[in-house]
């Protein structure tokens, strides 16, 4: 998967998985493209070549796969998506997790439940209308964020 570099080099050994908006870890630019999801961008491109779609369940990373129950599994069974039901409900996930001593933990208790949940709920029964509304949706996040601002 690909995406522009948002954090120091080497974030993934001072720190875990999960990123809140005060990680030290992260760079100036890194905050900036973070904020405006623009980090995603290049996603475009693993779409165009067939490793993920659109819509569908965000792709994680191994050792939170290695986890996964035998229902968490499911997820699996689609193509990753650059976004979908949790990535609109959880868009400012960085902010849940900000001021918590261990954003992974407070990850796995906030946001992996609910994320699962509609992961699993997507992949049982998702609609091409449901990926237009996601789709859809999703652009008109930066408006309606702006709005409640």
């Amino acid at each position: 998967m690909y995406k522009f570099r948002s954090m120091i080099l080497s974030a993934d050994r001072v720190g875990g998985s999960s990123t809140a908006d005060d990680d030290p870890r992260l760079t100036g630019t890194g905050r900036f493209l973070r904020r405006y999801k623009l980090d995603e961008l290049p996603q475009l491109w693993n779409v165009l070549r067939g490793d993920m779609s659109l819509v569908g369940p965000r792709p994680q990373v191994p050792e939170e796969v290695a986890g996964y129950s035998e229902e968490e599994r499911t997820v699996l069974l689609v193509r990753p998506g650059i976004t979908d039901w949790a990535s609109l409900r959880f868009h400012n996930e960085g902010e849940i997790l900000k001021g918590h001593t261990d954003p992974d933990r407070a990850y796995q208790e906030l946001i992996r439940p609910e994320k699962m949940r509609l992961g699993i709920e997507y992949v049982r029964n998702a609609t091409f209308l449901d990926d237009l509304r996601i789709i859809a949706d999703t652009a008109l996040l930066p408006i309606r964020a702006r709005r409640q601002a």
